[in-house]
């Protein structure tokens, strides 16, 4: 386990925007309670609440990684109108203490610069986000 520091900041914070996410026109989540992850100098990461998100649309994959500030991050396949986007979708399922916030939250694969906007929706391969 790594701490965030200067040479690696992390910030968790309420995002203020209703957060909404489509994949092969099926809303998928829809929040006004996510959650925005800054991250030394990656883009920003908006997570959802389980409680907000389709989990029905949810299939787990065996698909894992390990962020060492954040932890061993599970992934998910979004299938809806008989499309699918393998390993589209991360949790932290049990995340280090400095990331503990992000526990029972789900971050959708995007385009990162789209993030400003909000609406994830999937066109092909990337999953663009609108702002409302």
């Amino acid at each position: 386990m790594k701490l965030p520091g200067p040479e690696h900041p992390i910030s968790i914070a309420r995002n203020d925007k209703r957060v909404r996410v489509s994949f092969a026109g099926k809303v998928i989540a829809d929040s006004t309670r996510a959650l925005t992850l800054q991250e030394a100098g990656y883009p920003a990461v908006n997570y959802i609440p389980r409680e907000d998100v389709d989990l029905a649309a949810l299939t787990p994959t065996a698909h894992a990684s390990h962020c060492p500030y954040k932890g061993d991050a599970s992934y998910f396949t979004i299938s809806a109108g008989g499309r699918s986007a393998q390993n589209a979708v991360w949790s932290y399922l049990a995340p280090l203490s400095e990331a503990a916030n992000l526990k029972n939250h789900f971050a959708f694969e995007a385009v990162a610069w789209y993030w400003h906007f909000v609406d994830v929706v999937w066109l092909g391969l990337f999953i663009f986000v609108y702002m409302l």
